[in-house]
């Protein structure tokens, strides 16, 4: 049964892959942009009326709660590699690093100047679909870790600064943001809790580590989505095809328990496409784009479609099959193959 569903993904993905990858290729530089200027301990946030206050609407301070999680969770992570390399947090800003650096943060109706070299470029914009989308993947996952403890007794409340619009898609505080979204908090929560305890310390589980973060991340996606729906608009049709789909196979790649530690994620991360889709951009045949990126976005377009056609049981399949370590073991072969 497993190895058919394996077989069906295979036969969807297959004819999008014929390029050869090459670790080679990857020569993107390690860390995020930026990451060097950012704020390293919570202190080094603004603290104003007994509050850390952080504006998660600049890159660098949204990149700040990343590497504040990064340095708290250090610690559980030694076994699996020096410099903090294996911490599998780091897939969380690579990937708001890559959106960064391929302008994806920035205002795309163009209204604003935010995120553009000729305006604000750290601006985060509110407009934008991924930077809404990353707001649950950067500010839940830090005030889940608040509330499991990782940063230990603070002395200060944290208060996120709101953006200029849409603020009732948000929230702000641990408090808020649990009394608003209990179940995703509690999903964060969970990940970071498993770290913490010390029953784990000396035998910390990555698979089940890797589980526990899988389950928030695509929860955080699955709350998100429906909300940002009517942000697509502002993106190009090829754009905003690229971002679901790319929304759909982060389900897929999650049941895998892959990896998401810094040389794996930058790995993979070459294969993403280097800046926005426009119109008249069409999968497969992108000139700018390597053979790598083009046949990423077909894969992940036909993944999503063969997902829909099936009314999700594609997925459901998928997710059957990788309910074993050996399953989970050739779907990540799999991922890698393609």
């Amino acid at each position: 049964f497993g190895m058919h569903v394996l077989l069906t993904v295979t036969l969807t993905l297959r004819p999008a892959t014929a390029a050869v990858w090459s670790k080679k290729d990857a020569t993107e530089d390690a860390y995020p942009p930026l990451w060097d200027l950012v704020p390293e301990n919570l202190q080094d946030f603004l603290v104003k009326d007994n509050k850390i206050v952080i504006n998660a609407w600049n890159y660098q301070e949204r990149l700040g709660v990343y590497k504040n999680l990064l340095n708290s969770s250090a610690k559980y992570f030694t076994a699996f590699g020096s410099q903090n390399f294996g911490n599998i947090l780091w897939g969380l800003p690579l990937q708001h690093g890559w959106q960064f650096r391929t302008g994806r943060l920035a205002d795309p109706s163009s209204v604003t100047s935010c995120g553009y070299e000729d305006g604000d470029l750290l601006c985060i914009s509110v407009r934008s679909w991924w930077s809404c989308m990353n707001y649950y993947l950067s500010v839940i996952p830090f005030l889940g870790a608040v509330e499991a403890g990782l940063f230990g007794q603070l002395e200060y409340e944290i208060e996120i600064l709101p953006p200029e619009d849409r603020r009732a898609d948000f929230c702000y505080s641990a408090a808020d943001c649990r009394s608003h979204m209990p179940k995703l908090m509690d999903a964060w929560k969970a990940y970071f809790e498993e770290a913490l305890n010390p029953a784990n310390f000396s035998s910390f589980k990555l698979d089940d580590a890797l589980h526990l973060m899988w389950k928030a991340h695509v929860t955080s996606i699955a709350y998100a989505l429906p909300k940002f729906q009517d942000s697509l608009k502002y993106l190009s049709g090829p754009e905003a095809n690229f971002g679901e789909d790319w929304a759909n196979g982060v389900d897929f790649i999650a049941a895998t328990h892959f990896s998401t530690d810094l040389p794996t994620t930058n790995y993979f991360q070459t294969f993403l496409p280097q800046r926005m889709l426009v119109e008249g951009d069409a999968p497969s045949s992108i000139s700018d784009f390597s053979p790598q990126q083009n046949s990423v976005l077909v894969s992940l377009s036909a993944l999503h479609k063969t997902n829909k056609l099936t009314g999700g049981l594609l997925l459901k399949l998928w997710q059957k099959a990788m309910s074993t370590e050996a399953g989970r073991k050739m779907g990540r072969k799999l991922i890698e193959d393609l």
